[in-house]
């Protein structure tokens, strides 16, 4: 199982700048990935091929783009670019996105996300695989009269769905490499997630699914302090149903209830649960939340755990 982080340099003077340096001291923590949200600011998929490029040793992977105010050709364009970018390090994470967002940001009606998921990929895959595409689906249509290969990425780009409803999960067996679960506990992954999407993928012939669970969770004395902090950080999840229901299903009533917050041994103990629960990797967010000196305590931990 590898161990990576989830990069946030959103308050930095130089988000860039910031987050490079971020990434070198992970690499040289022993953690073996680096992660960029995708929201309104920064382009995760630049950000991850300047990251892959600046430090050579680190595997770089968006977690994740919303299908919803995107179109394949386009984001097949920007994955492309950072797979050759990083020589074949980039993983490319694909989100159905929030009602919120959605309709808020871009102005579109957050209708049949799970059908629009499956359009997505089915285009996105011909583009990445072949670096052409003759897809007329329901909800959007990619064509290519010229190329869309970018040479250089010509071994593909690994597809993942932040995915944990049953008909998400369904559609990310077959047709995603993997999934990205976030603020889903061991017991969620190991009695729902994982053989859901398993069996998904078996059922389309594809190979056994990758499970990258995203935690939120750092070390610290202050647990109690810190988990007050991080209630407040992640009560908006707790108001989209897709994140209350794997919340619940993790045996918890809110958000906080699923973050990883402790000493050493509290973080590597959870740590193994994730993988005992099927987890082929663990990224870890919002190591941030208590300062410095705790994000590089537990950067040092993930990173002993990911040798």
């Amino acid at each position: 199982m590898t161990v990576g982080v989830a990069l946030n340099a959103a308050a930095a003077e130089n988000q860039i700048d910031t987050t490079v340096g971020l990434a070198r001291e992970a690499s040289a923590a022993g953690l073996r990935s680096a992660w960029f949200g995708q929201t309104f600011g920064a382009d995760s998929p630049q950000l991850a091929a300047i990251v892959g490029r600046e430090v050579p040793d680190l595997q770089v992977g968006t977690s994740a783009i919303p299908v919803f105010g995107r179109h394949p050709l386009l984001v097949s364009s920007q994955a492309q670019t950072a797979q050759a970018a990083t020589h074949g390090r980039y993983h490319l994470g694909l989100a159905l996105g929030t009602k919120l967002l959605t309709e808020g940001g871009f102005g579109i009606p957050f209708e049949r996300p799970v059908a629009r998921l499956r359009e997505f990929l089915t285009a996105l895959r011909q583009l990445t695989e072949t670096g052409t595409a003759d897809f007329h689906g329901e909800l959007l249509t990619a064509a290519t009269p010229v190329s869309a290969r970018v040479p250089g990425a010509e071994s593909g780009v690994p597809l993942l769905v932040a995915a944990m409803g049953p008909r998400a999960l369904r559609v990310s067996g077959e047709l995603a490499d993997g999934i990205l679960p976030y603020l889903a506990g061991p017991r969620a992954l190991a009695e729902h997630i994982v053989p859901a999407v398993t069996a998904a993928a078996e059922a389309a012939g594809r190979p056994a699914p990758r499970i990258v669970a995203l935690v939120h969770g750092v070390v610290t004395d202050d647990a109690d302090s810190v988990r007050e902090t991080a209630a407040g950080q992640l009560a908006f999840y707790e108001q989209i149903p897709s994140y209350a229901r794997v919340i619940g299903l993790s045996g918890g009533t809110r958000a906080v209830d699923v973050a990883v917050i402790g000493d050493e041994k509290t973080v590597a103990d959870e740590v193994r649960r994730y993988r005992d629960a099927g987890a082929t990797e663990v990224v870890f967010s919002g190591t941030e939340i208590a300062g410095a000196a705790a994000r590089r305590r537990t950067w040092e931990l993930l990173g002993e755990l990911a040798g």
